[in-house]
């Protein structure tokens, strides 16, 4: 198998080092640093066992990106509109995209079905330019319940890696194999037949453990400890599932079960307050935007999911 990455970070980085365990031979599209460190030592991984480094190419030219089997996205889902131009340059006509990436994602309602069906969400896709560039038929979704952080240019530390499920976001078929892959390289990997439960499963936590976590600047166990911060995820999580059973996605309604599992985590850090903290971005549209936007246009109130947008929004802004 021939890899393509973009995004080879804490996330796109351990799965690339799953993919050429497995056999793959990967180049990673990387500049500055990274690249420098790619193209000394290959891309290094530490799971707390041991340290071992896989060999990948590296460049800084997404043409040298095609015509591969597998192209993996580990980016922010925020950048992707931005870096559309690299990702064409990649594609080949026979190349399978599988985005590892947080959030709503862009293929999410192409085959969906339902009142939804073929929504375009400007917050994740503006003008449908990604659907366009990357149909759902060709694209593997994947939805990672893991921990990494990138210690150093071109080394991931894993911190925690309970599951990756892959499912085909259209009628592809591509998923049982690259589940399998990945597998053979060590990763809990498997194929998912509803991916879109699995990705709307996850985004139930993220969408308001994410940007509550950026206004408060605190950790999970601390912001769930408070019982109004508390209050407002369980009010934001009730919203979603109002939406979710608008357009065919239920049993989103155990909520105390949902507050368990997360208080699990203990004082966790979310990526968007890590985000925060770096001066990064906020990762904000694709994870709660998106969710006021379809609220929105399927005429479904969602006060409290508004309101925390705009804040964390003006938060976001506020830093630029």
């Amino acid at each position: 198998m021939k890899l393509g990455v973009i995004g080879a970070g804490a996330i796109g980085g351990w799965l690339t080092c799953g993919f050429v365990e497995a056999g793959a031979t990967a180049t990673v599209l990387a500049r500055g640093k990274t690249l420098e460190a790619l193209r000394a030592g290959g891309l290094t991984l530490d799971d707390g066992a041991a340290v071992r480094s896989f060999d990948v190419r590296a460049t800084d030219d997404p043409a040298d990106l095609r015509d591969v089997d597998v192209l993996l996205l580990g980016l922010k889902a925020h950048d992707l509109p931005g870096l559309a131009p690299h990702i064409e340059a990649a594609l080949g006509p026979e190349t399978t995209v599988v985005a590892a990436i947080n959030g709503l994602p862009w293929w999410y309602f192409e085959a969906f079905g339902g009142p939804a069906h073929g929504l375009h969400l400007d917050a994740v896709d503006p003008g449908g330019a990604l659907a366009q560039l990357m149909p759902a038929d060709r694209v593997v979704g994947a939805v990672v319940h893991a921990g990494s952080r990138v210690e150093a240019p071109g080394r991931i530390r894993l911190v925690a890696a309970n599951r990756v499920l892959l499912g085909d976001a259209g009628q592809g078929g591509h998923a049982p194999e690259i589940a399998r892959h990945l597998a053979a390289g060590g990763l809990p990997a498997s194929a998912s037949d509803r991916i879109h439960h699995d990705v709307w499963s996850k985004l139930w936590g993220n969408s308001n453990m994410n940007p509550l976590s950026a206004l408060s600047r605190a950790d999970l166990s601390t912001m769930l400890d408070d019982d109004g911060v508390r209050g407002l995820a369980i009010a934001m999580m009730e919203e979603m599932s109002a939406v979710g059973t608008r357009i065919g996605l239920t049993g989103f309604d155990d909520i105390p079960a949902r507050i368990d599992m997360t208080r699990k985590l203990g004082a966790f850090r979310t990526s968007m307050l890590q985000d925060l903290d770096a001066g990064r971005a906020l990762e904000l549209d694709p994870i709660l935007g998106a969710l006021v936007e379809l609220a929105r246009r399927l005429d479904v109130r969602t006060p409290v999911m508004d309101g925390v947008y705009g804040l964390t929004r003006l938060l976001d802004r506020s830093r630029t």
